[in-house]
């Protein structure tokens, strides 16, 4: 019979710890950092570092492709940018004639409607500028020579400066024809743009949601809801800010109007149209408006006049500014002010006037998506879970897909199923 030997404990094994080895000391080793894991934390760091700066590059490569790709067909895309405009613009409208006439003709009337108010204001313009085209050159031309008297150094008269001007056009009269050809071209392609928007705008109005249900059935079942939640934050954001942006313009221009009326400026109603397009370039236009309100007074009528509506204009964009905007834009368009400047600065800088008119609108509709899609649970997993034990709607957005039948009523009527149907209702 054997006897096994007591085992001895050490005070390690009481406390829990294995005794350490020879030149292994913790006493050196940071608070909170585990021994042995500093070089692996700085390789961590480095890691996390280097795979976000090569996210940021792919991000950055793919919106320069986009970009790139808008510009190889930037008619196409002003045209569809125009249809979402005026789309946005005419569904409560039509929304408004659908009491009374069937889903699709509302729609067809509300554009119409907007036709005939464009046609009528730009007849009624073109005719008072016509009819008083003598009067206006006359005005016209004793205020010019008044500013150029009062300045302190000669600048001549307006006679000689259509001597002047004539000799210029002799000499130069080829560029004068490329110019015009040039003009003639962009103002073809205007036309074509315009065409194609509105013939886009009635298609997006009557059938809207079926066309955007069908894009949907297009993608993988695990990328479906993850679209729909895009495409609804994104029109909310894109409609809101339309339709409040026209409501400011068409109330800015409103005041503009009286008040140039009032002070007896001639062109008080093609003054009034420049103040209503200027509302639609953040930031730049409403300047614009003021300098050249004050100009156009200036040559038409005397300094003080002008200095008066100078003021009066700044008046009224600090109203937009300060009280409009704020109040109807604001929850839509969720920017910082210098990020509204650095949008609108780099539009111009790709894209010139375009530019600057789409920057805002656009980025405010980037930022909406992309925060709705940071706090949906589960965009990637989740979503595409979800997707999966619901085929029910699976079934529903195929069936729907490829027909132009939308809701209970049978005339047209988008669902709320996505984006652009959401705001058709």
């Amino acid at each position: 019979m054997t006897t096994q030997a007591p085992v001895l404990s050490t005070g390690s094994e009481e406390s829990g710890t294995s005794p350490e080895r020879p030149g292994s000391s913790t006493r050196d080793t940071p608070a909170g950092v585990v021994p042995g894991t500093a070089g692996r934390t700085d390789r961590t760091w480095l890691r996390a570092t280097g795979d976000a700066a090569w996210r940021f590059v792919g991000i950055a490569a793919a919106i320069a492709l986009v970009v790139y790709l808008i510009s190889l067909v930037q008619i196409v895309f002003v045209a569809v940018y125009l249809a979402l405009v005026l789309t946005a613009v005419l569904l409560p409208l039509g929304n408004l004639y659908d009491r009374a006439l069937p889903r699709a003709l509302a729609m067809v009337a509300s554009l119409l409607t907007l036709l005939a108010v464009v046609g009528s204001l730009t007849t009624y313009v073109v005719a008072t500028i016509t009819a008083r085209s003598e009067d206006l050159v006359a005005q016209l031309t004793t205020g010019l020579d008044s500013l150029a008297a009062s300045l302190p150094f000669d600048v001549g008269t307006s006679e000689d400066w259509l001597v002047n001007g004539g000799a210029w056009f002799e000499r130069n009269s080829g560029a004068v024809l490329d110019q015009a050809l040039q003009g003639a071209n962009l103002a073809a392609t205007g036309v074509t743009v315009v065409v194609l928007a509105v013939f886009l705008t009635i298609f997006f109005l009557t059938g809207g949601g079926s066309i955007w249900r069908w894009f949907i059935a297009q993608l993988p079942a695990r990328l479906q809801r993850t679209w729909e939640a895009g495409g609804e934050t994104g029109w909310r954001t894109f409609s809101g800010y339309t339709r409040g942006i026209a409501f400011v313009a068409l109330a800015d221009a409103t005041m503009a109007g009286i008040f140039l009326t009032v002070m007896g400026n001639p062109l008080a109603l093609p003054l009034t149209v420049v103040v209503f397009l200027a509302v639609f370039v953040p930031m730049v236009g409403p300047v614009a408006a003021i300098v050249i309100s004050a100009a156009v007074t200036l040559a038409t009528g005397d300094p003080t006049a002008a200095i008066i509506v100078a003021v009066g204009m700044t008046v009224i964009a600090q109203i937009d500014a300060n009280v409009l905007q704020p109040l109807i834009t604001g929850k839509q368009v969720n920017l910082h002010p210098v990020a509204m400047a650095l949008a609108i600065t780099c539009g111009t800088v790709l894209a010139g006037l375009l530019g600057a008119v789409i920057s805002v609108p656009l980025t405010a509709v980037s930022w909406a998506v992309f925060s709705r899609l940071r706090r949906q649970p589960g965009t990637d997993g989740g979503v595409a879970a979800g997707r999966a034990d619901d085929p029910g709607r699976d079934a529903a957005n195929n069936d729907g897909a490829g027909d132009d039948s939308t809701g209970d009523d049978g005339e047209g009527a988008p669902t709320p199923a996505a984006g652009l149907p959401a705001a058709t209702q």
